[in-house]
């Protein structure tokens, strides 16, 4: 990472950073993959070939070499369901493919990256680390009692929890996923000791939750299966509030999952490592955004984290998403989660209500909790 005599010194950004925030006692937590894959491996076959979790690893470990003696928790990949289905399957996101089989060949071997520079960073640590990743769990919810709705929860649920959990946790796929993907032509290209390397041991999970859907195993039309014969997983709206992302808001989702994951994947430590609302902010005239949606979204979610911890549920951590405004993948910059609006035309920082609210929550926090109010 060390930039060529003479170049300019871009490389040590991180570097730079993570001395800043720990002078701030802020705890640096890096997340090595986020759906940023170099195009030339993209070229290579991307993530459905198997040499990109090689590859994937050998970074891991130049960022590890470098940052290890200052970072202690680090996830490998954020939202693997994302880079798999929506770059692969719908074509969402980069890399833009609709190939479905590709797609499930890339879950594979994301996972198996995770597993391969997992292994290798923790053989490699010379200190104490906290490893992990962060998935986006589907939270798939019946839209009635009805079998085939239950049907299409079931299988939403498998392709969207279970297949990145069970080989985390358990070292196996899903029994029914495996059977629903075979039913569809479909066979995860599973090597001799793949699992073994995916479900090496972690010590985190990082949690992302925006929404929850319910579901029907029914089109508009009644029928069970889609043109191309798959069956079908219709999304049925159920007249909550929504963000600027159409999303529903649903705070007792996040509950139900967290408290879902410590009772199917015992002794897993939890973070919530994304939560929160983009919505359409607009500045009063003197530039005050008085985000009154967003304080109750986070509110709200806080405490479904707080039911959940009471449920039983080993959450040691609740971070919002987002900090900034942000460039928001294929929406650009058409919508605002951060908590500190960014003025594009002139890169300022303002903090929203929001911001000020989170702060004050923070500090109410570890005064109840003896560590000080902070700044």
């Amino acid at each position: 990472m060390d930039p060529e005599p003479g170049q300019p010194g871009r490389d040590r950004f991180y570097d730079r950073l993570v001395d800043e925030l720990l002078a701030e006692e802020i705890d640096p937590w890096v997340t090595l993959y986020h759906w940023d894959l170099p195009q030339e491996l993209e070229d290579a076959g991307g993530w459905p070939a198997r040499d990109t979790a090689e590859r994937f690893a050998d970074y891991a470990m130049l960022v590890f070499d470098r940052l290890a003696d200052r970072v202690r928790t680090w996830t490998t990949l954020n939202e693997p369901w994302c880079s798999a289905m929506l770059g692969y399957a719908y074509g969402k996101h980069a890399p833009g493919r609709r190939d479905f089989t590709a797609a499930l060949h890339a879950v594979h071997h994301l996972l198996l990256g995770h597993g391969l520079a997992t292994a290798r960073m923790r053989e490699a640590a010379r200190r104490p680390v906290e490893l992990g990743i962060t998935l986006n769990p589907t939270v798939a919810v019946p839209a009635s009692d009805r079998a085939v709705d239950r049907a299409a929860a079931r299988r939403s649920d498998g392709l969207g929890t279970r297949i990145y959990l069970d080989p985390i946790v358990h070292g196996r796929y899903p029994a029914d996923v495996v059977e629903d993907l075979a039913a569809r032509g479909i066979r995860l290209p599973v090597q001799e000791g793949d699992l073994e390397i995916i479900s090496t041991p972690i010590d985190v999970l990082g949690v992302n939750y925006y929404f929850t859907v319910h579901l029907s195993g029914l089109d508009e039309q009644g029928r069970t299966e889609d043109a191309d014969g798959n069956p079908v997983e219709r999304v049925v709206p159920m007249g909550r509030p929504t963000t600027a992302m159409g999303w529903e808001i649903e705070p007792a989702g996040l509950t139900d999952l967290l408290v879902r994951i410590s009772r199917d994947y015992p002794g897993l430590p939890m973070v919530v490592t994304e939560n929160g609302a983009a919505f359409d902010d607009r500045p009063d005239e003197s530039g005050v955004v008085d985000d009154a949606d967003r304080i109750d979204y986070l509110a709200t979610h806080i405490a479904a984290v707080a039911a959940a911890r009471q449920r039983g549920a080993d959450v040691r951590g609740y971070l919002a998403w987002s900090l900034l405004d942000n460039f928001e993948w294929a929406y650009g910059y058409a919508r605002r989660f951060g908590l500190v609006r960014v003025d594009y035309d002139t890169q300022a920082r303002i903090p929203k209500r929001s911001a000020l609210w989170y702060r004050d929550t923070i500090r109410r926090a570890r005064a109840m909790s003896g560590r000080g109010g902070g700044r």
